[in-house]
């Protein structure tokens, strides 16, 4: 981003135009003086320096731990390459059009996650508001799994791996060393209460998980210390904006290939990967016939590509106005889910090695979250020769991964809140101290997940709370902009946010279909089971009460802001009723026209607008 410029404040392109001629007046009485006219001017907003740092941004914001741990799983889960079936309908048809919905959003507007809403449909400001909340709950909750990678980081630099033995003060009398197990000795029922020396690390002394959620249990203190690492790494990676994320993403975006791409040749040389990429791949079209397949493969799409979350939007938003991020959105698309195929090399070739080496079926040790990242392939390493090495540039590669779509999404929230008070927050270091403020309220709400009750909570605060929200939120944004933009807010065409107008406008006047979100959000809703954790824990009743109470404090952001959006507003009920029907009216129109997208001269039309406009602003 070019560095930031104490100009006054002003509204839309044109001002931003106006403003990058303008320079500060002396602030008189030498460098006092000059400091206190900083203080109080207003900076503007700033954009990217280059194409290449808005890429980088969004490819660290999008590719992140999901496509290491859950697209592999979910492909073997599904029928291996058959699930690429569901998921290439749902990638063209759903990820790439939100995608850019999104991103084009923040460019043509010039606004964050909020405000945007406010620019071109403010009925529909709350999908803002819940967009914002979702990222609140994700600065939580995402950055516990960094916090867990450094504290595995920090025990790597050791000859022998510390989950590789039992004989630890965090053993149990259960702990067995399987892999250096004479079976013959055994009987199936000795062994069968038996545990692994990397799960009794991950259970007892990472987590020390306690009896249930009613039992907080002692804060772990050594996780505290990797989280508040954590923290302070994300502060200095944002603190002065995209000045700063700019220069970061050069790093975080691109180191984790580097060291997926020497796991993924360290993988395929080893003894048994070729039977475990066979089991990643291997077709099974029998599979397409469950409804669950197609589930997955949506689902995957919108949480990996951060749809719905507002950090597009806001990455966008420091774009120049004529980006052709039409075609950046295509190559963003096409990068995120390459990756996510190529992990999956990385991945179940080392799995694959695993079963070989123990002599049990892939789908043994196959795992998906958390339980790949932190036992499944911790366990691979210690096999391997050199496993310190390995360790060390598997657990780098997840906190680069998890880092920069953490920090990404701490900056779009920050955003967010900036644009919506921009002459409270763009003076001074404000903007600086508002990024504290947020980092060290996170931090202590985070501290919960870092007891001994932190892995159940965790497991609590994703599925019931985290999962609906941008399901739900995906049902909104197409129809509301559709209106807002399209009928309501523009009185003359305006450029197209592609420096090339033709790809982009089959966009603009053929809206995608919506409908898969909804059904998948239906789904979700129908076969909702209730959450156990490790398939054993029961969560009690007021357990599941504050899971949904989390989710629901997005989800009614949108209905509660159109009834408060209807309560201000003057007029009555029928008015509206009869604004709405010639709005629908209005839509066919366009939609009969082609090209046509505005009004022109049908009076009928002009009359429906004009009695928006009241109704919306």
């Amino acid at each position: 981003m070019t560095a930031e410029q104490a100009l006054p404040l002003g509204n839309g392109k044109a001002a931003e135009e106006a403003r990058g001629s303008e320079t500060l007046g002396g602030g008189g009485g030498g460098a006092a003086g000059t400091r206190e006219a900083r203080d109080k001017a207003v900076h503007e907003r700033g954009h990217w320096n280059n194409k290449v740092e808005f890429v980088l941004s969004v490819a660290g914001e999008i590719i992140g731990l999901g496509n290491v741990w859950r697209f592999p799983y979910l492909c073997y889960k599904n029928g291996g390459g058959a699930f690429l079936i569901p998921y290439v309908v749902f990638f063209i048809c759903c990820g790439i059009p939100v995608f850019f919905l999104e991103t084009a959003l923040g460019q043509f507007t010039s606004e964050g996650g909020i405000t945007c809403w406010r620019r071109v449909c403010p009925l529909f400001e709350g999908i803002g508001y819940a967009t914002q909340v979702i990222e609140a709950h994700l600065n939580v909750y995402y950055i516990i799994i960094l916090a867990w990678a450094i504290f595995y980081l920090s025990n790597c630099f050791t000859t022998e791996l510390p989950w590789a033995t039992c004989g630890h003060e965090w053993n149990t009398e259960k702990c067995v060393e399987f892999q250096k197990l004479n079976f013959s000795n055994y009987s199936h029922v000795s062994l069968q209460n038996a545990t692994s020396p990397v799960m009794e690390f991950w259970e007892r002394r990472v987590l020390a998980i306690s009896d249930g959620i009613e039992h907080i249990g002692n804060l772990r203190w050594e996780l505290a210390l990797c989280l508040l690492a954590a923290w302070t790494i994300c502060y200095f990676c944002i603190w002065k904006g995209t000045k700063s994320t700019g220069k970061v993403v050069y790093v975080t975006a691109t180191f984790p290939y580097i060291m997926l791409l020497i796991l993924l040749i360290r993988g395929v040389t080893l003894p048994g990967a070729s039977e475990g990429i066979k089991f990643y791949l291997y077709p099974d079209l029998s599979r397409l016939s469950d409804p669950q397949v197609w589930v997955d493969a949506g689902t995957q799409i919108f949480f990996s590509y951060a749809i719905c979350l507002g950090c597009l939007t806001a990455l966008g938003s420091y774009n120049n106005y004529n980006n052709n991020c039409y075609r950046d959105c295509i190559m963003l698309c096409c990068l995120n889910s390459g990756t996510s195929f190529v992990a999956g090399f990385a991945i179940f070739s080392v799995l694959g090695f695993m079963a070989y080496e123990q002599g049990v079926p892939i789908a043994e040790v196959a795992e998906s979250g958390p339980g790949l990242a932190f036992i499944a392939y911790p366990k691979a390493v210690t096999m391997m020769p050199l496993s310190p090495l390995w360790a060390t540039l598997f657990f780098m590669m997840l906190i680069f991964l998890g880092l920069d779509s953490q920090f990404v999404c701490v900056e779009s929230l920050v955003t967010a809140v900036v644009d919506m008070y921009p002459k409270v927050f763009r003076r001074g270091y404000r903007r600086e101290l508002l990024i504290l403020a947020l980092s060290i309220i996170s931090y202590f709400l985070g501290l919960v997940m870092l007891t001994e009750v932190g892995g159940v909570s965790r497991t609590l605060y994703q599925t019931p709370a985290l999962r609906p929200q941008p399901l739900w939120l995906c049902t909104d944004p197409v129809p509301s902009l559709l209106l807002g933009y399209l009928l309501f807010r523009e009185s003359e065409h305006r450029p197209s946010v592609s420096s090339r107008s033709a790809p982009s406008e089959g966009y603009h006047q053929e809206p995608p279909p919506s409908a898969s979100p909804q059904g998948i959000f239906i789904f979700f809703l129908v076969k909702y089971k209730p959450l156990k954790y490790n398939n054993v824990y029961t969560y009690p009743a007021w357990g599941y009460g504050i899971g949904w109470l989390m989710a629901l404090s997005s989800m009614l952001c949108i209905p509660l802001w159109i009834f408060i959006k209807l309560w201000k507003t003057e007029g009555t009920l029928p008015e509206v009723s009869s604004w709405w029907r010639k709005a629908q009216e209005a839509r066919s129109e366009w939609k009969g026209n082609g090209s046509r997208l505005l009004f022109g001269g049908n009076p009928s039309l002009n009359r429906a607008r004009s009695t928006s406009v009241r109704f919306l602003d």
